[in-house]
């Protein structure tokens, strides 16, 4: 069989494809040909002569770039196998986001799989990650790859939240959430526990939730919770209510408008206690749509691939995990992608 680095290899510009001349998820500027695993955009970026990727990446790329993000795009469907240049190329539902596949690369009898960011937990909002067989060397992320990341379950975590709710009802519950992906997904999940009344959400979250609802994800009644004025009696139909929206929002005038407002953030870094700190979140969530280390390694395990290679996170652990399995592993050491900001 060829050596893996023939077909795939680490380069500035991110993982690249010699034979079939393509990169996956590019991070520095702009490529003749970008393979895509989802839309965050430290993934997927504008300005690609072509981009392959699921018809729902395309979209969400679409709706934040504009419709000339790229020259050419072609859309893949999952399992759908297209031909770049003699090398086969697939994708395979990753459970990240909604859209977010992984890439399968196949060429002269080696399999080759990038994770692109994944999940093992239920996400109402997109396919769930699905293990490819007989795979040679698999790539995996490792944002949470240290064992102190193990994430709570998800279901309690948003009972935690309206529990608070409940107990807190003179108060405004603001939650953090990045605009793609984690809003979706807890505002579905709210659905689920029972929470029918209208959510509110800042106007950064407006398109990309329409977008879900365009895609058959009902995200029941949403407003924009807009303030047009600051009198008291404008404020006051927020108390007791879910506002949703990007972090950063709620240290600005617009999150200060709000009455006695209850900061929450929905992240797997909220198991870091001295984040939530730092960050004055007073009700941390740990919600994460990446894998935690049990899922990780058990999705290794799964697999079972001939070599693991790990990118974008916490590399030397997993590394040394499966040396000490008896697997080989190597960190590719590839940078431009961010961790906190998104998950």
């Amino acid at each position: 069989m060829i050596r893996p680095d023939l077909l795939l290899h680490p380069t500035p510009k991110g993982l690249y494809c010699p034979p079939g001349d393509f990169y996956i998820d590019p991070v520095r500027g702009a490529v003749d040909r970008a393979v895509v695993t989802h839309g965050h955009a430290d993934h997927a970026r504008a300005g690609h002569g072509a981009v392959l990727a699921t018809p729902e990446t395309l979209a969400i790329m679409d709706a934040r770039y504009g419709e000339e993000f790229t020259i050419s795009r072609q859309p893949v469907e999952y399992g759908e196998t297209v031909e770049i240049n003699g090398v086969t190329v697939w994708m395979s539902p990753a459970g990240h986001v909604l859209g977010s596949a992984q890439v399968v690369v196949e060429w002269k009898g080696l399999r080759m799989v990038c994770t692109g960011d994944y999940k093992r937990r239920r996400d109402p909002t997109c396919r769930q990650f699905e293990p490819v067989p007989d795979t040679h060397v698999f790539i995996s992320e490792a944002t949470f790859g240290l064992p102190v990341f193990k994430h709570p379950d998800t279901d309690g975590e948003i009972r935690k939240l309206l529990d608070s709710v409940a107990m807190f009802p003179e108060r405004t519950h603001l939650v953090g959430v990045y605009a793609l992906g984690k809003a979706q997904r807890v505002i579905k999940l709210l659905r689920e526990a029972g929470y029918n009344e209208t959510l509110y959400i800042h106007g950064a979250l407006e398109k990309l939730c329409k977008l879900y609802e365009d895609h058959g994800i009902a995200l029941g009644p949403l407003e924009t919770a807009t303030l047009e004025t600051s009198e008291r009696g404008a404020q006051e139909r927020f108390r007791g209510k879910i506002v949703l929206g990007p972090p950063s929002s709620f240290h600005d005038k617009w999150g200060r408008r709000f009455p006695d407002p209850l900061p929450c953030f929905a992240s797997g870094w909220m198991s870091v206690r001295q984040r939530a700190k730092q960050s004055g979140v007073e009700l941390p969530l740990i919600i994460s749509d990446h894998a935690d280390w049990d899922e990780l390694t058990d999705t290794v395990r799964e697999v079972d691939p001939e070599e693991l290679w790990i990118t974008h996170g916490r590399e030397d652990a997993l590394v040394r995990w499966a040396e000490l399995e008896g697997r080989k592993a190597r960190p590719l050491r590839l940078v431009g992608y961010e961790d906190e900001s998104i998950d």
